[in-house]
């Protein structure tokens, strides 16, 4: 093996460990949600989250300028168009319609399920809009690990009941609109660091969201009356909101953004498959969620996809 297969190597890997870290800080951020949303209206939650970060990525990015992975590069105008697809597809849509999911179908389970469904459009719009090869081996793997997350998510749910089938398609317009967003982050220029991309695309978020929360709920914010409420709720409430803030919309961003650029759309996108392995095992360990044999055939069964998927195929020499 000749060094630079061994430096392609070590980068593959790197990618890896970053896009497992990621997925591990996503798959607690939906219980911090549930928890800060006990006491904040959604679009207050979601601009006390997304303003701080961006200030944060701002400070982290003007200090670090000259860094390949946390520099903040000058925006190009000829870039904006590909900033704004990225921040209306996520967070600002996709964050929308999830919403509009949940409320349309019967079974939370369900919708979870229908959300994580992105690895198997990943495969179609990279392909076309990326031209990026697909082999036997992501696809295998793909359908390997989503059957193994249908598995996980619905073994022992009693309620299969869809509800609207609006929310059906409200979920992959979802998913769609997250797709969307990864493919952004391959095309656009790549001297733009990891830190640069995300911080734009939540700029161009703020854009939509300030404005619905503002007519919304923003007069309510600042009604004394508003926190009338128990100080250890507002308290959890606060620091769900600061990992959210930390954690899932900077760390976890720029560590996918930064793998996906390495790997690609297809295989990076595939992770998204062990976040339910992660929220699983993280019940089970802190709440002592009891786990039957089918779920852990699920987990094996994404584990093993997500293996499958990585895979590279032996091109033959001639």
């Amino acid at each position: 093996m000749n060094i630079m297969s061994l430096s392609g190597n070590r980068e593959q890997y790197i990618a890896v460990v970053a896009l497992i870290v990621s997925m591990l800080i996503w798959s607690v951020s939906g219980i911090a949600i549930k928890h800060a949303l006990i006491v904040l209206p959604p679009f207050t939650m979601i601009v006390f989250r997304f303003v701080p970060s961006v200030l944060l990525m701002l400070v982290i990015g003007l200090i670090c300028r000259k860094s390949a992975l946390f520099g903040l590069q000058k925006l190009r105008w000829q870039d904006v168009p590909l900033f704004l697809i990225a921040g209306f597809c996520q967070p600002f849509l996709y964050y929308l319609l999830e919403t509009f999911t949940y409320d349309a179908l019967n079974s939370p389970t369900i919708a979870e399920t229908l959300l994580s469904t992105s690895p198997l459009l990943s495969p179609v719009f990279a392909a076309v809009l990326l031209r990026e090869r697909v082999t036997k081996f992501n696809i295998i793997g793909i359908l390997v690990s989503t059957f193994g997350v249908f598995v996980l998510t619905l073994a022992g749910s009693t309620n299969y009941a869809i509800g609207s089938y609006w929310g059906v398609l409200l979920a992959f317009a979802a998913v769609s609109a997250a797709v969307v967003d990864s493919i952004m982050m391959r095309k656009v220029p790549a001297h733009y660091s990891s830190l640069s991309f995300i911080f734009y695309a939540q700029c161009v978020s703020l854009l939509f969201f300030i404005p619905i929360w503002f007519i919304k709920e923003g007069p309510a914010v600042f009604d004394n009356g508003q926190w009338t409420m128990d100080n250890g709720q507002l308290v959890t409430a606060l620091c769900c909101v600061g990992y959210l803030t930390v954690f899932a919309s900077v760390i976890a961003f720029i560590l996918f953004c930064f793998a996906l650029r390495k790997i690609g759309v297809t295989q990076a996108n595939a992770f998204n498959n062990i976040r339910p392995v992660f929220t699983a095992l993280f019940m089970l360990l802190f709440f002592g969620e009891h786990l039957p044999v089918a779920k852990w055939i699920g987990i094996g069964l994404i584990i093993f996809g997500l293996f499958v998927c990585q895979k590279k195929e032996k091109i033959a020499d001639y």
